[in-house]
């Protein structure tokens, strides 16, 4: 760029070369540098993100195959629209709407055939030509709202195609807005690591070149934060955070200040926006220099001394006069023009061996990058290697640890079967009477047991039976006197009633079963009135029969009809319960409930022969359905039985116990 300098017209003034440093991904900067080399830019990429498909695409090959359950998609960024529309086979249905967050991504989604009209394109919409209201996600999410309607998601699905991790912003608001999100990556981001030709420029930048640095992405500004702490030194990082930034959104201006940046533009979305926003926000270098450069300096201020005479003129002897020339023989002079061939000749061979050399050192340059980048593949595939194997050691030692811990529970198991042994041993050793007096003594307390929480009396004389014929075998003294107990406790278990319990207690398991069938007492079914037309008789006929004037036989058939029609519609019933009719629907459930809990709580202590309980909830239980319930109703009348036959046949019966036999087993073993 070059520009005259103002107030001189023997001068002019180049605008020396300014460098834009573009730190976009490698290959999306094409249109962006057309229009830097149109302003007369210099243009240096410099890609801090790397763009790469992702490890897994199934899912978002899944998502593209059945658009048909979306009410919108949403790409996030040119990157997402590219990489799902690689995968994607067929036309983009034109009643699907689709959601973009800046031009870009319009502009690529129009490169791939979704454009407006034939497609509904949502993206933040601009209030002037010159400045955008928002082309972020709390742009897009007002453009939706405005294109679809504060409810228009609700209930609906909504797919976010975008890069792996990035705000949950938008997926937030929507899901508040009540539509179902299904977010999937289409790309992922790496840190590259730029050329060494491409720090080489950068550290002759740094090093006072007029520059700018372009960052359109808070990860950028953060990979670039890293890299510098690792290729460049401390005066370089200092002159990095005092160059020029030029951002497109606020929140990266954000991070940039965070970390240290203090010269930073927002420029707004678009490249646009970006070349102007660089233009207003790099001030112009000029460096003058002479109009004609074949002017010698004598003659320069010989021009400037005659244009100051004539400018104002003086008197001749106050007029300095310019200084003598050196004076140059004719020979030496030419000498100096017989050297000079020499002189370019020598200049021509260094400049030839300076671009050798150059062309060496770049391809050793290029060479050494190269070793460096095949140790560095080398280095990784040692890496995946080592880790392999780690991850195998790891496996390995997992297993051992399972097998020893499978060792160890089975010495555990044969440290327990070896002591059962010992104690089989030990009871082996003992005589025969200890034997099958222990065995007997088991089979008492069993009996005992079974007799006081069950009350059955048949198991525990078929216990006390069993025992008395396993004494049988023994002729020892000591066994005559257990049998001897034994059979007292066989007479009295003989002697003692015995109670139907089972019955009982599927009497009450029937009665429980109808208490939700019972009419109350406020529900009881009324029959229908039935009004009756009354028959007018022929009261001549009746006056004539009777010898009653006709006006008196007409009365008393008004008088009657009007009764009849009245006692059809009164019904008069007596209820001696006065809050049974005031018991509501809601009241009536809970009323059936604490019947139920009443019965069977009445039913445990039946088969627990707690008697003092079953009595007591029996008495409640009744209670409760003569008050509550309607007395005339059969169904009501069942259950009232059914509940009096379990409180009577639930007589309270003493049952004998075993403490005879035994105490004379304990006698007979504390004895031994």
């Amino acid at each position: 760029m070059a520009a005259d300098i103002p107030g001189n017209a023997t001068s002019s003034a180049v605008m020396v070369a300014f460098t834009v440093v573009i730190t976009r991904p490698a290959g999306q900067s094409s249109e962006l540098i057309r229009q830097l080399d149109a302003a007369r830019f210099d243009t240096l990429e410099f890609p801090l993100i790397d763009i790469a498909p992702v490890a897994d695409d199934a899912p978002l090959r899944a998502a593209l195959a059945s658009l048909e359950r979306y009410a919108l998609v949403v790409f996030v960024s040119p990157n997402a629209v590219d990489h799902a529309f690689a995968l994607r086979d067929g036309i983009w249905p034109h009643a699907l709407p689709v959601g973009v967050v800046g031009p870009g991504s319009v502009q690529a989604l129009a490169r791939h055939g979704v454009a407006a009209p034939a497609h509904q394109v949502i993206s933040p919409a601009s209030a002037n030509d010159d400045e955008a209201t928002s082309f972020d996600s709390e742009g897009l999410f007002a453009a939706i709202e405005a294109s679809l309607g504060a409810t228009g998601l609700d209930g609906k699905r909504v797919l976010i195609v975008r890069g792996d991790g990035g705000r949950e912003w938008l997926a937030d608001r929507l899901r508040e807005a009540g539509a179902e999100v299904e977010a999937v990556a289409a790309y992922r981001r790496l840190v590259p690591e730029p050329s060494i030709g491409g720090w080489a420029r950068v550290h002759a930048l740094l090093a006072g070149a007029p520059h700018a640095w372009l960052l359109t992405s808070s990860e950028g500004v953060r990979n670039l934060h890293e890299l510098a702490q690792e290729h460049l030194t401390a005066d370089e990082i200092v002159q990095l955070k005092r160059a020029t930034l030029v951002t497109p959104h606020p929140r990266i201006a954000q991070t940039a200040r965070a970390l240290g940046f203090d010269r930073i533009t927002v420029s707004g979305a678009g490249d646009e926006r970006i070349v102007r926003a660089l233009l207003a926000a790099v001030p112009p270098v000029v460096q003058p220099v002479p109009s004609n450069p074949a002017q010698s300096p004598a003659k320069s201020r010989m021009t400037e001394t005659n244009e100051s005479k004539n400018a104002s003129p003086q008197p001749a002897a106050s007029t300095p006069l310019p200084p003598n020339q050196p004076f140059t023989p004719y020979e030496a002079q030419k000498r100096r023009n017989a050297s000079m061939p020499l002189l370019w000749f020598v200049v021509v061979i260094l400049a030839c061996a300076v671009g050798v050399a150059g062309f060496a050192l770049n391809r050793k340059l290029e060479r050494t990058e190269q070793q460096l980048a095949q140790r560095q593949q080398a280095n990784d595939t040692q890496a995946n290697e080592l880790r392999i194997k780690i991850e195998q050691a790891l496996a390995t030692v997992h297993q051992a640890d399972s097998q020893v811990a499978q060792v160890t529970g089975k010495l555990a198991d044969t440290q327990a079967a070896q002591q059962a042994l010992e104690q089989q041993y030990t009871d082996l050793a003992r005589n025969r009477d200890d034997w099958t007096l222990a065995e007997v003594a088991q089979m008492l307390s069993a009996a005992s047991q079974q007799l006081r929480l069950t009350g059955n009396t048949q198991l525990a004389l078929f216990a006390l039976q069993s025992a008395d014929t396993r004494l049988a075998a023994s002729d020892s003294t000591q066994a005559v006197a257990v049998r001897k107990a034994i059979a007292l406790d066989i007479d009295k278990l003989k002697a003692a009633p015995s109670t139907d319990l089972t019955g009982l207690a599927i009497k009450l398991d029937n009665a429980i079963d109808h208490i939700d069938d019972l009419p109350l007492s406020g529900d009881a079914p009324i029959p229908h009135a039935t009004p009756r037309a009354a028959t007018w008789a022929d009261t001549e006929k009746v006056a004539a029969a009777t010898g009653k004037p006709r006006w008196e036989v007409w009365l008393k058939e008004v008088t009657t009809g009007i009764g009849d029609q009245l006692t059809s519609l009164v019904q008069v019933r007596r209820i001696d319960n006065a809050d049974a009719m005031l018991t509501t629907p809601d009241q009536g459930y809970f009323v059936r409930q604490n019947v139920k809990l009443r019965l069977l709580s009445a039913r445990l202590a039946l088969l627990s022969r707690n008697q003092t309980t079953l009595k007591s909830d029996l008495q409640a239980a009744q209670n409760a359905l003569t008050r509550y319930f309607d007395s005339s109703s059969k169904q009501t009348q069942t259950v009232i039985d059914l509940v009096k036959q379990v409180d009577a046949g639930s007589a309270a019966v003493e049952l004998p116990n075993l403490d005879t036999s035994l105490q004379a087993v304990n006698q007979y073993r504390s004895r031994g």
